[in-house]
């Protein structure tokens, strides 16, 4: 494959104009959005797993809790691939606004459904449709999210302009985060079981028109018209392989995923069950974390247009090798909010490091014809076999073994992993997009 650069007019011109603004704001509050939808399952899966699998075991019942929350991510690649296809040939727009509609009625249906109480296994049937829908949704948000911000982004800062989908991912989980520890702080516990769950997915679905508006009314990206004109000239005439390049952000993905799934995902879990905080402690440590996380992302973005993807990229991977075990072990020696609290925003740091110049890396892999499908490809088939069930691989690790230490291993296999492909990767930060 060659790696000589197209002509730079693909690239939208360094000054700002009132129809990027337009764009990236749509997609930005979408994303948040869409993403609250679907993280705030997991902030409540101690309260879902006594509604939906009341065994009379509490770790089975977690244990299928999360094992419907990994279910949300096996259909992830289908939607990347029929999403994203959308995407690729008809437009970043239409798919934007799909996914936006798909999520709201995911999210709405978990708000109204039955517990097991009142229909026995029927709602938990009815909950992993849910997730189902959900699932397929965000497998095509997250590919069209992405190279709908890069495309956007002036040359020389995709780093910065990519910054804001990790942002907006963020942000969603940062919301979803903050509404489960308020109302796990404003209700009493038995308020919350009763009827306080469904609060944060009736308000997730209510909040689904507001981002459909803001995208109906968006521009499609300058390099996307231009491809779209190189097609009908016949000027694509031989692509990359799309299977090789999405093989290479499935590795690039790996760690990304596990590590956001396990740290500000199961991390409220894993403090309630090991560390002995509250609900409601628990929860507000994981969303000083995401407030951090938010917060860290733009400098790295930014960073990565100046020094390049791959020192960030490459220093968060040693960070996740050297930094799970020894932190969970203080954690477990010294359990306390502080601690938590101060663990989780070295790991939301970390974390940073990978997710500030993450999409820009990655969508940078793919040319701007295929870019939306096969990188929703990538990114959702990692995100499907590690990420969405990270929760529920922790929760078994740490059975079958007897030791809470056990997920950290997990981690550093990931880190590994990443670590590895993203060494052999050029370097595209200062290239132009294909």
């Amino acid at each position: 494959m060659s790696t000589a650069p197209p002509a730079q007019s693909a690239e939208p011109p360094h000054v700002a104009s009132p129809a990027r603004r337009r764009a990236l704001g749509a997609a930005v509050i979408g994303n948040v959005l869409e993403w609250y939808d679907f993280a705030v399952y997991a902030f409540l899966a101690t309260v879902l797993a006594r509604k939906f699998f009341p065994s009379g075991d509490e770790l089975s019942a977690l244990l299928a809790t999360f094992a419907v929350f990994g279910v949300g991510f096996v259909v992830r690649p289908l939607g990347g691939i029929i999403i994203g296809r959308l995407g690729d040939r008809r437009g970043r727009k239409i798919a934007l606004s799909l996914t936006i509609v798909l999520m709201a009625l995911g999210t709405v249906m978990i708000g109204l459904l039955p517990s097991y109480e009142s229909i026995g296994v029927g709602a938990s049937a009815l909950l992993v449709a849910a997730r189902l829908l959900q699932g397929f949704s965000a497998g095509g948000e997250w590919g069209s999210s992405t190279a709908f911000i890069v495309e956007w982004a002036p040359p020389q800062r995709r780093g910065l302009f990519g910054r804001l989908q990790q942002a907006s991912v963020a942000g969603g989980f940062l919301l979803g985060s903050l509404t489960a520890a308020s109302l796990s702080t404003w209700l009493s516990p038995a308020a919350l079981e009763a009827w306080g769950w469904r609060v944060p997915f009736l308000f997730g679905g209510l909040l689904g028109p507001i981002g459909l508006y803001m995208r109906r009314n968006i521009e499609e990206t300058p390099p996307f018209k231009a491809a779209v004109q190189e097609r009908a000239e016949g000027g694509i005439a031989t692509a990359p392989h799309g299977w090789r390049l999405a093989a290479r952000a499935f590795g690039f993905t790996v760690l990304w995923t596990i590590a956001y799934y396990i740290f500000l995902s199961y991390m409220p879990t894993f403090l309630q069950k090991h560390a002995g905080l509250d609900r409601a402690q628990a929860l507000w440590s994981n969303t000083l974390a995401l407030l951090v996380l938010v917060a860290a992302v733009p400098a790295a973005g930014a960073l990565s247009d100046r020094i390049g993807r791959k020192p960030l990229l490459l220093a968060s991977c040693a960070a996740f090798l050297l930094l799970p075990y020894p932190l969970f072990a203080m954690l477990l020696s010294n359990p306390s909010l502080p601690t938590a609290i101060a663990v989780q925003v070295l790991f939301a740091l970390a974390l940073a490091l990978f997710s500030g110049p993450g999409p820009a890396a990655i969508a940078e892999i793919f040319p701007t014809h295929m870019r939306s499908t096969w990188m929703s490809i990538g990114y959702s088939v990692a995100a499907a076999l590690f990420g969405g069930f990270a929760p529920y691989v922790a929760t078994w690790l740490i059975a079958r073994t007897g030791s809470p230490l056990a997920p950290t291993w997990y981690v550093i296999g990931a880190a590994l992993v990443s670590a590895i492909t993203i060494a052999t990767q050029r370097e595209t930060a200062h290239e132009a997009l294909r």
